[in-house]
């Protein structure tokens, strides 16, 4: 039984004589079958990274808690300038809703990750700038319902996402929770 198949040159149908000079290539099943499935394996790469397409990319889920959270600090510093009476609390409701932001930020952050050259990747949650100071500066009663509305916000999404985050949002939810229902009442 042969264990390989000669080439003919073309318009032969019998193998030259080996005196000839014509050198003939051996190709047994193995090869012919490995460089047909190589080429069909090629096909098929190229063919799918071509109809493949990027996903666009989405905001993080955690940027629309971190805008809140830098918003209700301006609002708290601005009606601590009009509320003597309640400035520390406002202080304190600032300081911690600052560092609610900035620990949504890390988070956000993480999840976006570095490049082994230590660059960030492009992102569709890019950093929150806090925004300017209302004006006329906001009543207490107006920064309290602005941190209700952030505490209803991330009881709320809370059990929509992954551990780590969902603790984060708890944790700002409850302490939102200690602001309106302690420290602005």
């Amino acid at each position: 039984m042969p264990t390989s198949h000669r080439v003919h040159p073309p318009g032969s149908s019998a193998p030259p004589a080996a005196d000839a000079g014509i050198r003939t290539a051996a190709l047994d099943r193995r090869a012919l079958l490995r460089v047909a499935g190589g080429g069909a394996f090629a096909i098929m790469s190229l063919s799918a990274a071509a109809c493949a397409k990027d996903k666009p990319l989405e905001p993080d889920a955690l940027l629309p808690h971190e805008v809140s959270a830098r918003t209700d600090a301006v609002w708290a510093r601005a009606a601590a300038a009009t509320a003597p009476d309640k400035a520390a609390a406002l202080t304190v409701v600032a300081t911690q809703r600052t560092a609610h932001a900035d620990a949504l930020r890390a988070e956000i952050d993480r999840a976006i990750g570095l490049y082994g050259d230590g660059t960030k990747p492009k992102s569709a949650s890019p950093p929150v700038t806090p925004p300017v100071a209302p004006s006329p500066p906001p009543t207490v009663d107006a920064v309290r319902t602005r941190i209700a509305t952030a505490q209803k916000s991330a009881a709320d999404a809370a059990p929509t996402i992954s551990a780590y985050r969902a603790g984060l949002l708890a944790s700002i939810s409850a302490s939102c929770a200690a602001h309106v229902e302690v420290l602005l009442t």
